[in-house]
């Protein structure tokens, strides 16, 4: 009964001191080249569905039109098309970031879903708002109106669907740049 108790309470203390003396003095996967720690993605994975089913929205305030597609794709080419890339030209450094940056043009290798078009709208727009820790996706909250959010929600939530000319003009860097105006006030 002795060794069980000084076992369990060394395992207790010694564990967690481990754990500290390497996280002090070993070589923690911080670098974004480093291997993941063991279940990583899947720990980080779940945590971050659940907090999304939680708190995402279940509609958009606005409806898919065309006008808020192409508002939408502007909004894509200035704000994300750096990390996410287009179709057919895919951004040089996402694929280096950890986790990668979804390539938001392309089909999945498994199926014929296009970037995140198989999400629910109110999903990407959660990621949008509020980003991800860790993995280099900003907040937009303070950067971009609900509506200018809900637009690019519903650009990619149609990825996989035909868009307005107007759209993929912007997407495929046909169409010039909007001229840059004072940032639309918040919803």
């Amino acid at each position: 009964m002795g060794r069980t108790l000084l076992g369990i309470i060394l395992g207790v203390i010694l564990v967690p001191l481990a754990v500290l003396v390497w996280l002090n003095y070993g070589h923690p996967p911080v670098a974004v080249a480093d291997a993941p720690f063991p279940e990583e993605r899947v720990l980080t994975g779940s945590l971050l569905d659940k907090r999304i089913d939680k708190e995402a929205p279940k509609t958009a305030p606005i409806e898919v039109t065309e006008a808020n597609l192409v508002a939408g794709a502007q909004i894509y080419r200035d704000q994300c098309a750096a990390c996410h890339g287009f179709s057919g030209k895919p951004s040089s450094f996402g694929p280096h970031m950890y986790p990668d940056a979804p390539p938001l043009w392309e089909k999945h290798h498994h199926n014929d879903v296009v970037g995140v078009s198989d999400d629910p709208p109110g999903e990407t727009f959660w990621k949008v708002e509020n980003g991800i820790r860790l993995t280099g996706m900003p907040a937009y909250k303070d950067v971009l109106s609900n509506t200018q959010m809900w637009q690019v929600s519903l650009l990619l939530a149609n990825a996989d669907k035909p868009l307005p000319p107007a759209a993929l003009d912007i997407l495929h860097g046909k169409a010039a740049p909007a001229p840059m105006a004072a940032p639309a006030p918040k919803n």
